[in-house]
């Protein structure tokens, strides 16, 4: 006795449904996945940011939440790139210091990306290179597993050395160049003055702004 024959619409639906259904699942799967390492990926990357800024500026100077305490301004002629982020370090809400992120600095190969803190008074906290493209065994000398040549900054103001000294050995001022490399540290060491002649020109007003209502960029 031959069996029924199945009506091919409800064929089709069925096998559309089971379809349907696992597209919907494999979906969400996709998306719970995604939303787990995107946290996790932010996560890593607050902690990245934070070991940076704590390089130039340790945990124990300040007691504010230095992530959420910023502001984002441009100044791409002063500071080499259209947005910069500034991170303001206090302590028991007086001022301590500032680490401005990235500073862009033109090198011989590129950009160069530096963080640069600076204290309150106008002294450089600190100064590291976040990254860049110069020629190894040369111009990568800038960068501070390479050479301690970077960590000179720390201490510097625009009086010291006095501001017409703000060059290179070579160009008749303060600071050492590498053999064979002159231009990267020479566009690190002019970098570096324009953000304290920025920050000269800011001072102590950079901590009464408020922080933005946005979504941190770092966060």
């Amino acid at each position: 006795m031959s069996e029924p024959a199945q009506n091919p619409w409800r064929t089709a639906l069925t096998a559309a449904a089971v379809l349907g259904f696992f597209a919907i699942l494999g979906s969400a799967l996709v998306g719970l996945a995604y939303q787990g390492t995107a946290e996790r990926i932010a996560q890593s990357e607050r902690e990245a940011l934070l070991r940076q800024l704590t390089a130039i500026l340790p945990k124990d100077q300040y007691d504010n939440p230095l992530l959420q305490d910023y502001l984002d301004v441009s100044a791409p002629n002063e500071l080499g790139t259209e947005a910069t982020r500034v991170y303001r370090a206090r302590r028991q809400g007086r001022p301590v210091a500032v680490i401005l992120s990235p500073v862009i600095a033109r090198g011989y190969s590129g950009a160069i990306d530096l963080i640069v803190g600076i204290r309150a008074g106008g002294t450089l906290a600190g100064v590291r290179v976040l990254s860049h493209k110069e020629t190894p065994g040369l111009g990568d000398r800038i960068d501070v597993e390479k050479s301690p040549w970077i960590l000179g900054f720390t201490g510097k103001s625009l009086d010291n050395p006095p501001l017409d000294r703000w060059r290179v050995k070579r160009d008749g001022g303060e600071f050492d160049q590498f053999t064979g490399a002159t231009i990267t540290p020479r566009a690190v060491v002019a970098a570096v003055k324009k953000s304290l002649l920025w920050y000269r020109k800011q001072g102590l007003k950079l901590f009464d702004r408020p922080t933005p209502k946005v979504e941190s960029r770092h966060e």
